[in-house]
């Protein structure tokens, strides 16, 4: 893991996911996922895969 210092960040990319980069703890109904890389996160609201992105925006039209 990074260290206490270092800045998470949040982008919203155009037309695509929100790029979260830095230390940072997702928790949901199937565990913590602990992370010191990026991740992406959907927006669009069609991922097989959600919270994580898959690309399914690209096919969709998502525009956001």
């Amino acid at each position: 893991m990074k260290k206490n210092n270092e800045k998470t960040s949040v982008v919203f990319l155009e037309n695509g996911p929100i790029q979260v980069t830095g230390t940072i703890q997702i928790s949901g109904q199937y565990g913590q996922k602990d992370t010191d890389n990026a991740v992406y996160l959907c927006r669009c609201g069609e991922s097989k895969n959600k919270p994580y992105c898959d690309g399914t925006h690209k096919a969709s039209g998502f525009k956001g």
